[in-house]
């Protein structure tokens, strides 16, 4: 999207992330109501067309020449940021903002990414929980990251100690794309010794905020960006969290987001699981392994295709140039029969790596011609 498209919504994200006092004299001023309509638009529980055409109209009112000079000067320098080759910016407008994040009451205005932008567009599970996790936890977050990489998952969380980086490791162990919301700009990694793990993941994935490069971290930020975690991802896996855990949080966003929670059980003497048998009470799903994940989320994925434009009835043969495929995705559809074949499989008939198959797999199933479930994707058309 060009510059010229992103820059009212970077005056919008950048006006609601001012300080509090500051904040109360910009609205008070006549010029920014246009901005104050657009973010009440964006609030409002509409079907996502009618919430982003709202708010888009709002902000072609927008005379820019009346806003402070210190907000334009903040945009200027976040456009300056978006200009090197590994930064990028989405703005809601984007064809490429995340779908299933659109979908949620408060979707940012714009988004920062270092990295690839493309990865947020495929099928994600957030892995989150206690910072100060059990051997075991650490062990439990890592299989799990794996072996949903295996079934064709990016690894979504929060860069934070613990449990989070286990996710993102196990991930990256297999090569599966994961994704780092973070709760402050990109251009400070936090906490200080994850910069290593941070440059694995760009390089695998992507680094994501809805904050400004140079805001430094503050804690009423990590709260809110858990809504973009569980925003983007199909479901959250939380693995050790105590009563009083920022994982409870991100699972109680979840389920406001209409996304599944599930949660592993530990012993009832360890107190970094109570928050997990509390989730379990309230009607989360109990996981033991990563079928029991995977055999919830094909309904999600039913739910999602449904939301979809459908064709009328035909309109969509069995052809890929009737589904209007490219190629590759053609080919990778020759490959998908009505037994269940895993995406480890189909890597070594095709000889491409796990990751380039994702983006096809995802057009493929947003078509609705494969569908996956426990064993594997299989062709439904």
């Amino acid at each position: 999207m060009p510059f010229k498209d992103v820059r009212p919504w970077l005056l919008l994200a950048i006006l609601f992330q001012t300080a509090t006092e500051a904040r109360k004299s910009l609205l008070s001023e006549p010029a920014c109501m246009p901005l104050v309509r657009a973010r009440r638009a964006l609030r409002e529980n509409k079907p996502e067309a009618a919430r982003v055409a709202a708010a888009a109209a709002a902000l072609e009112l927008l005379d820019e020449a009346k806003l402070p000079v210190e907000l334009r000067r903040k945009a200027d320098d976040c456009q300056r940021w978006a200009e090197v080759s590994t930064n990028s910016l989405l703005a809601i407008p984007d064809p490429a903002y995340p779908p299933l994040l659109l979908t949620t009451a408060d979707p940012p205005a714009v988004l920062f990414i270092r990295g690839n932008p493309h990865v947020l567009l495929l099928p994600q599970l957030a892995i989150v929980g206690t910072r100060k996790p059990s051997s075991d936890g650490k062990k439990l977050a890592h299989k799990f990251a794996v072996e949903l990489g295996k079934a064709g998952y990016s690894i979504t969380s929060g860069l934070a100690l613990g449990i989070d980086a286990a996710g993102h490791e196990g991930a990256l162990f297999i090569n599966t794309p994961t994704i780092a919301v973070m709760g402050a700009g990109l251009n400070t990694i936090y906490p200080e010794r994850h910069h290593n793990l941070a440059r694995a993941i760009e390089e695998q994935g992507a680094l994501v905020s809805e904050f400004t490069p140079d805001s430094p971290p503050q804690a009423w930020q990590f709260p809110q960006r858990n809504r973009i975690i569980s925003g983007l991802s199909h479901g959250v896996l939380v693995v050790e969290a105590a009563l009083s855990s920022g994982s409870l949080i991100t699972a109680r966003l979840a389920a406001d987001q209409g996304r599944e929670i599930f949660v592993i059980p530990g012993s009832i003497h360890n107190p970094m699981t109570k928050g997990c048998h509390q989730l379990i009470r309230q009607g989360a799903v109990l996981v033991e392994t990563v079928e029991d994940i995977l055999c919830e989320l094909g309904s999600m994925l039913q739910w999602e295709q449904a939301r979809l434009p459908q064709t009328q009835p035909g309109e969509r043969g069995h052809s890929a140039e009737i589904a209007g495929l490219d190629a590759q995705q053609a080919g990778l559809l020759a490959q998908i029969a009505y037994n269940p074949v895993t995406v480890d499989e189909l890597s070594a008939t095709l000889n491409i790596s796990v990751e380039e198959l994702f983006s096809g797999l995802m057009r493929l199933e947003l078509e609705g011609l494969i569908e996956r479930n426990a064993a594997g994707y299989v062709r439904t058309c």
